[in-house]
């Protein structure tokens, strides 16, 4: 398993058997982001919500992989009505993707209307989603959320993620404090830092988050990636 971090909140996590999935691919637009569009070729596209930060190139790479993209009604209608294949869902369902890796969509406290359409239309609700590989294994990405109760007594207690993915930039999402007390509700074993440093309004101090994280939880262990790195397991 292997998941490439591209940079804000866009990764691609490759499954123990090579499925590819591609989370929030914010690629051209994206100030630090090393890798060209055109060298993308996922199996499925996420799209946790309708902001141009997240849904990004999705089009461009959904009509050049082939990829199906999975998000929210509003957003795959919009997906299907460009001719491009695409799956709704909505919180609390989970769907199949080749019977063996399964996508969960999760609670995020956000907006998510699109305003990358000269009149912005409704994206539904700001999401993310929880991807459970052949193995079992959980990997949560939060989207962009403030902190909630429901990181511990749903997604936390229920859904157990081994590894989470959580915005830090604050003023758009949680702060640094606010994510540290949402992976101690987790219990991850693994939490990557997400959606900091791409513009100066959310710039962050990844250090420091790992710092709190250490203080917050036992067990849960901080790994900081720089766009273009990648967090590799068995």
């Amino acid at each position: 398993m292997k998941i490439e971090y591209f940079g804000h909140s866009a990764f691609q996590i490759t499954s123990e058997e090579g499925m590819k999935i591609l989370i929030d691919p914010f690629i051209s637009g994206n100030p630090v982001c090393t890798t060209a569009v055109e060298t993308m070729n996922p199996d499925v596209i996420l799209v946790t919500h309708g902001h141009v930060d997240h849904f990004g190139d999705a089009l461009e790479i959904a009509n050049n992989s082939g990829a199906t993209v999975i998000a929210t009604h509003e957003i795959a209608t919009f997906v299907q009505k460009q001719g491009l294949n695409a799956i709704g869902m909505n919180i609390g369902g989970t769907v199949s993707i080749n019977e063996l890796v399964s996508v969960t969509m999760t609670d995020a406290r956000h907006s998510s209307g699109m305003d990358f359409l000269e009149d912005m239309e409704e994206g539904g609700v700001a999401t993310g989603f929880v991807v459970t590989l052949e193995s079992g294994k959980k990997i949560y990405h939060a989207g962009d959320t403030g902190l909630f109760g429901d990181m511990k007594m749903v997604i936390g207690d229920i859904y157990q993620p081994d590894i989470s993915l959580l915005p830090i930039g604050d003023k758009f999402t949680m702060g640094i404090e606010d994510a540290a007390i949402a992976a101690s509700w987790l219990q991850s074993r693994i939490v990557i830092p997400m959606h900091y440093n791409t513009f100066e309004a959310i710039e962050q101090d990844a250090n420091l988050f790992a710092k709190f994280v250490e203080d917050e939880s036992i067990g849960t262990f901080t790994v900081i990636l720089q766009p273009g790195e990648e967090y590799e397991e068995e």
